[in-house]
């Protein structure tokens, strides 16, 4: 089964992630910890700028917290916003910032969507600390590299940790009649597993767009500027297969909703409410279309059954 993600959204810098590496957590507020100095903005919030590293880089994670919060901790699960700049340990120019942007960014702890390093050093951190942190390349971008971020590089950033949510286990709420036979019938139960999806045995798959509610939850409704932390079970209609599954993965993912790039998935869920769970079939022309995609055959159409558990 493959994880889709990074054909559902505009890939951003910090998604995508190499594999395994130790994890050696420093923690030092007086000093930089052997780190590239903060020449300017040491303040939490304010945008900063990093000296060129001096001498080999670390060979492992080190996290140094420049000022600690008073913000509870960050544990697995929580969602994050996080403000960061970040560099290569050999250069002095930011390769991305959030600050320019005025827009922290969003991060599930123990989710996926970002760099192992930045899961590692975000863990039992305090909402509202300012953090110093090197990456080694097996935490980061490994030999690949990653735009302009080199092959093998260490990466070190600065992050405020802005704010936490805790992201619920499942959609709850008041339970919709599915009485369409010639749809999927969605599971409702709330108890953070995965819902059963039942497919029609003699229907031919909608033309249109489908975006039912199978739980309707009572928080805001999503809008085009909204991100949301959800998780799904992915189908293909021919044959009712799983094409991909957080459930299966044990992870959330963030959607931005501004950057998802699969038409069907962003109409389908704007307009609907936080804390729902959504029935979502979506037609080739709204979907991958004539193209296949990693496994995906061309004009399939596509079947989620979505929980939207809250926005960062």
């Amino acid at each position: 089964m493959r994880r889709l993600a990074g054909l559902l959204v505009i890939p951003l810098l910090l998604l995508s992630a190499v594999a395994c590496g130790s994890d050696d957590k420093d923690s030092d507020s007086t000093s930089s910890g052997g780190l590239p100095a903060i020449t300017a903005g040491a303040k939490f919030g304010e945008k900063p700028t990093l000296a060129k590293g001096e001498g080999d880089p670390p060979k492992d994670l080190k996290v140094v917290v420049i000022s600690e919060g008073k913000g509870a901790k960050l544990k697995k699960g929580d969602s994050a916003q996080v403000n960061y700049l970040g560099q290569m340990w050999d250069s002095d120019k930011p390769f991305d910032n959030s600050f320019d942007r005025g827009q922290p960014f969003d991060v599930t702890i123990g989710g996926g969507g970002v760099i192992e390093g930045w899961q590692k050093a975000l863990d039992g951190q305090k909402v509202g600390s300012r953090l110093e942190v090197s990456i080694p390349p097996a935490l980061g971008y490994g030999k690949q590299g990653q735009g302009d971020i080199k092959p093998n590089a260490t990466l070190v950033f600065v992050m405020d940790i802005v704010k936490a949510t805790v992201i619920p286990v499942s959609a709850k709420g008041t339970e919709v009649a599915q009485d369409n036979i010639d749809l999927p019938k969605v599971g409702t139960n709330t108890d953070g597993k995965a819902p059963s999806v039942t497919f029609p045995k003699k229907a031919d798959p909608p033309k249109k767009l489908v975006s039912n509610y199978v739980i309707e939850g009572t928080g805001p409704v999503l809008t085009a500027k909204d991100t949301i932390v959800v998780k799904y079970e992915a189908y293909l209609w021919a044959g009712g297969k799983k094409f991909d599954s957080t459930y299966a993965a044990g992870k959330t993912q963030t959607f931005p909703l501004a950057q998802v790039t699969l038409k069907g998935l962003k109409d389908g869920i704007i307009g609907k409410k936080v804390g729902s769970r959504v029935l979502l079939v979506i037609p080739p022309d709204q979907a991958f279309g004539a193209k296949e995609q990693q496994g995906i055959p061309k004009n399939s159409t596509l079947v989620f059954a979505m929980d939207l558990l809250t926005k960062p």
